[in-house]
Formats: structure tokens, C-alpha cells, sequence
């Protein structure tokens, strides 16, 4: 899987960074950025709920 994020949406709530840690932070700009790729196996599911939860719709996980 491939996370991605769309700088332009995120509004940088760090809700992203607080669901899957092993692939989200926020940098000095507080935009979510992806520090994994591709998704780890045992942070799949983390990336796929980051995903659900966002509230602009900025992150993608691609299989």
C-alpha cells in the first residue's frame, strides 16, 4: 500500500499523525507528510482509519 497526502487539502488538524504514527507526522509547515512508504504491514489498518477519519479527504492509501 502507498499513502499519500494532498498538501493543498490538508488543513493540518494532526489527526493523521495521531491514528498511524509509523506513517504520518506533520512538518515544520504542520502539513501532514508520509515518513513510510510503502505502508508497513502491521500499520495498514492505522493508514486505511488515518484515511476514513480525515476530514478534508487529503490522505489516499493505494494498494
Amino acid at each position: 500500500m502507498e499513502a499519500k497526502v494532498d498538501r493543498d487539502a490538508c488543513i493540518g488538524c494532526g489527526l493523521c499523525a495521531e491514528i498511524c504514527p509509523e506513517v504520518f507526522e506533520m512538518d515544520d509547515e504542520q502539513i501532514a507528510i508520509v515518513i513510510e512508504n510503502p505502508v508497513p504491514l502491521d500499520a495498514e489498518d492505522e493508514a486505511l482509519d488515518a484515511e476514513e477519519q480525515c476530514p478534508t479527504d487529503a490522505i489516499s492509501i493505494e494498494n
